[in-house]
């Protein structure tokens, strides 16, 4: 088993994708109160050399001698990949041993307002920032940013990333009502990816629970009132949990091994990963499908989200 790599893990957008994590869970620079893989342990901005470039180096070279060719090499994770500092030699690395491979990256964007970190990402095929709001009282309530962090820099930062990226950009934004989907909030989400200039936005919203009670989805139809409202041709809304079963990777044994797990005691996502050996993307996209078939329910304590038979 893999310390930093996980899958190949089926994605709507990417295909058989090759997870790569660049930092410790959950080390990142936001606390979104939707973020499934629970509360943010390290909320920081500093950028150092999280997980050891030699040792995600050994493992990238043993699995590439021992394993097929995955679709996309995904730098994602339980955290913020920018935060590690090496994340330009990986890079680097990984186009020097597998050139035809497209290498994507998923980001908060938060950090793209440093000019030696846009360097850094030149090289990758794919970016998907994420930009969930362009109002600063909305973005401190959903998205609950290191102190450090400025909405306009951040913005700005995005928008400097299009101007020196040649790949493509598909920003993400996350809808979350009574939090970022008010009108006000939408005229200036609207003006901030007219400044941005993605190639695609992608809607999304809550698939299971987040850090946070009381927070439900948008529903469907509020999604794609809200794509009509910001009017860009290349607006789409993404697929949710039950379009995962119908991926032909989908595994209906590892599912079979969450329900065991939990039917014994309940289980943070945290757990789930130990006990079964898997790394917490894998999990999560199973646990969105079970609780959409109704099978699993769950319960916010003081340790965080715990998931039970329904």
């Amino acid at each position: 088993m893999y310390k930093y790599l996980f899958g190949p893990v089926p994605s709507r957008r990417l295909g058989m994708s090759l997870g790569i994590d660049l930092v410790p869970y959950k080390v990142c620079s936001l606390d979104c109160v939707y973020c499934e893989c629970g509360s943010t342990t390290k909320l920081t901005t500093e950028r150092k050399e999280y997980i050891l470039f030699d040792k995600l180096k050994a493992e990238l070279e043993h699995y590439f001698d021992r394993n097929p060719d995955p679709d996309y090499m995904t730098f994602s994770g339980s955290g913020e990949p920018t935060l590690n500092s090496r994340i330009g030699d990986v890079i680097d690395f990984l186009k020097k041993i597998k050139p035809d491979i497209p290498i994507a990256v998923l980001t908060n964007g938060t950090l793209l307002s440093s000019k030696k970190l846009r360097k850094e990402l030149l090289f990758a095929d794919v970016v998907l920032p994420s930009l969930d709001a362009a109002l600063n009282a909305s973005f401190q309530k959903l998205n609950r940013p290191h102190s450090s962090l400025e909405l306009g820099k951040y913005i700005k930062g995005l928008r400097n990333f299009r101007e020196e990226f040649s790949g493509k950009i598909w920003l993400e934004v996350f809808i979350l009502p009574g939090y970022n989907n008010k009108e006000k909030d939408l005229v200036f989400l609207k003006d901030a990816i007219e400044q941005i200039s993605p190639d695609s936005v992608q809607l999304n919203t809550l698939d299971r629970p987040g850090v946070v009670e009381d927070i439900r989805p948008a529903t469907h139809a509020e999604l794609t009132g809200i794509a009509d409202f910001l009017g860009f041709d290349y607006v789409e809304v993404i697929a949710t949990a039950p379009k995962r079963k119908e991926v032909k990777s989908y595994r209906a044994d590892m599912a079979t091994a969450i329900l065991e797990t939990i039917a014994r005691r309940p289980c943070t996502l945290d757990d789930l990963s130990g006990i079964i050996g898997a790394h917490i993307n894998e999990i999560n996209k199973y646990l969105g499908v079970l609780e959409k078939e109704n099978k699993i329910t769950t319960s916010v304590q003081a340790r965080g989200t715990f998931y039970l038979i329904k």
